[in-house]
């Protein structure tokens, strides 16, 4: 009886702070960027930069092809701005790549140096032989650079039936592919939903130790980790009610919601004793900063991974946030993992109880400091 009207006690409370209208209004920020800032699918096409160096009755044959491709049928003559000089193009359009072609190998370099873009000069000689010179950025990676040195040295209708011969064989066809809005949710999930409890519950506690609540609550009969556990609750409820504000608008129906309801629990409960923990440790929130700032790039960590797939170094699996963010993602996902959901709450339910168990320890002996 006692946890609970501390609970109550801290719900009025906390209803009246100004830190839990924060995540609320950062819940429909988050919304109205998914929404209307993320399309449902981005854009795949690439942009090219060329010169035909080449006899007429060759250039003529490799336009055709491209007005083959065009999504219209019909070349474009456009005006290039670059810095105060306009550089004219034709331009070309198909699904997957938008071509510029210049009429000279200068405005080709200077149309790939401002645009950061793929430039290439396609050169024919007197044998009727083609080349090809290409202008890179520097970032491109060296298996790239050497797929640009080997493609043309055999003829690309014999490199496409290769491709098409080749036998792609998927490993199950029982599963959801996200759109890449859908895709970012795992992720919004993993911080607004979890992580952000490590820090508003941080800043709750720095509020009542400024504001002398700590000291009052001191002397009182209760129990410290009663006094914890009202501040956890409180950010479970909160984190349940900013992510479904997050989660239904987007993905409607399909995910697993009593699933996902139990997971923002548990890892509620982690991220919330992580801030605890640290509250314990200092004063007030200034002196926290540059701790709370080496967490958030620590957890961030595993979102740039989760984004690109192809950097995913064994280490950061070994940050919480890389199995939130996947263990969110088969919530979401049509016929997910349970498993490896039920077992990451197990894992974050008994750290979260651990951490629950240090942070009333460190509390009981500094609570008032």
């Amino acid at each position: 009886m006692k946890l609970w009207y501390s609970f109550t006690k801290e719900l009025k409370l906390a209803s009246k702070s100004f830190y839990f209208y924060i995540e609320i209004v950062m819940a429909i920020i988050i919304l109205a960027v998914v929404l209307f800032a993320i399309p449902e699918n981005f854009s795949n096409s690439r942009t090219e930069y060329l010169y035909l160096d080449m006899p007429e009755a060759a250039k003529t044959v490799f336009i055709n092809t491209l007005l083959d491709e065009d999504t219209d049928g019909q070349a474009e003559s456009v005006d290039v701005k670059v810095k105060k000089e306009i550089l004219s193009a034709t331009f070309y359009e198909s699904d997957d790549k938008k071509i510029y072609i210049v009429d000279d190998e200068d405005t080709l370099i200077k149309l790939t140096e401002a645009k950061k873009q793929l430039g290439a000069v396609i050169e024919m000689n007197e044998t009727g032989d083609i080349h090809y010179k290409y202008y890179l950025q520097g970032y491109e990676t060296q298996r790239l650079q050497n797929l640009y040195m080997v493609i043309h040295n055999n003829d690309m209708l014999t490199l496409e039936t290769a491709i098409n011969a080749q036998d792609v064989r998927p490993l199950s066809d029982d599963y959801e592919v996200f759109n890449d809005r859908e895709h970012t949710i795992p992720a919004m999930l993993t911080f607004n939903g979890s992580l952000m409890g490590m820090f508003i519950i941080a800043a709750f506690i720095f509020l009542d130790k400024e504001q002398g609540i700590i000291k009052a609550y001191a002397v009182t009969a209760s129990a410290v980790w009663q006094y914890l556990m009202s501040k956890t609750l409180v950010l479970t409820i909160t984190s349940i009610i900013t992510t479904l504000i997050i989660t239904i608008p987007v993905m409607g129906l399909r995910p697993n919601y009593p699933l996902m309801l139990l997971f923002l629990i548990t890892t509620g409960f982690f991220a919330s004793t992580v801030g605890l923990l640290v509250s314990g440790y200092f004063r007030s929130m200034t002196k926290a900063f540059n701790v709370l700032y080496l967490l958030i790039i620590f957890t961030m960590l595993p979102a740039i991974a989760y984004f690109i797939p192809s950097w995913e170094p064994v280490w950061i699996k070994f940050i919480p946030s890389y199995h939130i963010i996947h263990g969110f993602k088969e919530v979401i996902v049509k016929n997910g993992d349970t498993a490896y959901v039920l077992l990451a709450s197990l894992g974050f339910l008994m750290a979260g109880a651990l951490m629950f168990i240090w942070s009333n320890h460190r509390h009981k002996k500094n609570l008032t400091a």
